[in-house]
Order: C-alpha cells, then structure tokens, then sequence
C-alpha cells in the first residue's frame, strides 16, 4: 500500500515540472502527507488544473463517508471489477503530485521506515482515481485514491506493493477523459523501474502523522 509521503517541491516547480495551466488552493510543502488530509492533484479539462482532494475515495454513491479511511488505496490488478472504482477509471482519473514515500521494512523487533524516490529527487506523480460524493444535506466532499501495483525489484526488499508512479509519457493518456477504454489505461500501471529510485532508512519521527517537518525525509546515519 501506500499511506504516507512527501510533496517537498516548490508550488513553481511544479507548475514547470507538470506544465501546469491554472492551480486551485493553497498548494504548500508536506513532509509527511497523511490519509484524510488534502493532496495536491492534477486534472485535466481543456487544461491541466493543479487543486486539492481530500485523501481517501468516498465513491459518489456511498451512504457512509466514513468508507474513504479504507479506500486510500486502489489494487491496479482489480480496478475494473470494483463497483467503487469501475466509473472512476474510465472518467475521473487525476495524478497525486509528490516527490517521494514512505514504507516500514518489516526486520527485528520494530519495523524501519523508509524513504522512496525517484533518484535527483525531482516531482513525481502517482496514479489516481477521483470522486465527488454529496452529503444529505447537500455538502460536495471531492476526494481521491493512490492506485498500487505490485513492487519492482528495490521494493521488493521493503515491501510488497507501490504506488504506481506514472512517467511522463503516459501522463496525457492517463487525463485524458475522452479515454474511456479501460484496456487503453489498465496497461499503463506498472511497477517503476528500479535502476531509476533509490531509498534509505528515515527516523521514526515520521511514524507519526503529526510530524510534518524536513526531519521526515532525512536520511539516518
């Protein structure tokens, strides 16, 4: 799964890195990015929009919204046969800006926390599906998942799945809404490619959701 990371860059090297259009929210640094809170994601209409979605999918016919704490993940092998990710996967597919992730390495008595990125440390995007759903009293809550694969080879010694991280190629293809062929977008969600990530052991401080500090990310010696 993933359940914790970082979006350390600069809100203009994004908009460079992304060549991003129009942004939406305050869009600031976050060390240690936590479901429930609000994750900068990119859509795509005319133009690439830079915006705010709260992290955990409510799927637009739930009765309790409580469901999206256990929806901040969606297993790319099954997306197409779940009812709460069927619709969003041929209309409502955005990207989670980042710039890296955490995972716990299972090893002795405690489990180690790791950091994840892609190597120079650059913005990334995460594959994603997104939703809105309207509460009884007619409030609209828009909130979205981080879709996972199985993990490449420097994963492998951390842990069993990753985040799908989408290179630039795919990025277009991937917003496209006019893209409704599931077999178009299903083929795209693979593993990144180890030779180009690299990863150390962070301290424990970023166990906690409530650590929001450059302390998070950096490297134990």
């Amino acid at each position: 799964m993933c359940g914790r990371f970082s979006r350390k860059a600069t809100l203009q090297a994004i908009i460079d890195e992304f060549e991003i259009d129009e942004v939406n929210g305050m869009i600031e640094p976050g060390y240690n990015v936590a479901p429930g809170q609000e994750v900068a994601v990119i859509l795509k209409d005319d133009s690439r929009k830079l915006g705010l979605l709260k992290w955990g999918l409510i799927p637009s016919w739930s009765k309790d919204p409580k469901i999206g704490y256990r929806m901040i993940n969606a297993r790319a092998e099954t997306l197409a046969d779940k009812p709460s990710f069927k619709h969003p996967l041929r209309r409502k597919r955005c990207l989670i800006v980042a710039d890296g992730f955490y995972e716990w390495k299972k090893g002795g008595k405690q489990k180690t926390p790791m950091y994840i990125f892609i190597k120079g440390q650059k913005p990334f995007v995460f594959a994603g599906l997104w939703d809105t759903w309207t509460s009884p009293e007619g409030k609209k809550i828009s909130t979205c998942t981080i879709i996972t694969t199985g993990p490449n080879e420097l994963l492998k010694k951390i842990h069993n799945r990753m985040p799908v991280i989408l290179p630039k190629e795919h990025i277009d293809t991937w917003l496209d809404r006019s893209v409704e062929d599931e077999q178009h977008v299903l083929p795209l969600l693979q593993p990144y490619p180890e030779k180009e990530m690299d990863a150390y052991e962070v301290s424990r401080v970023v166990n906690s959701p409530k650590n929001n500090t450059p302390e998070c990310v950096e490297r134990v010696t």
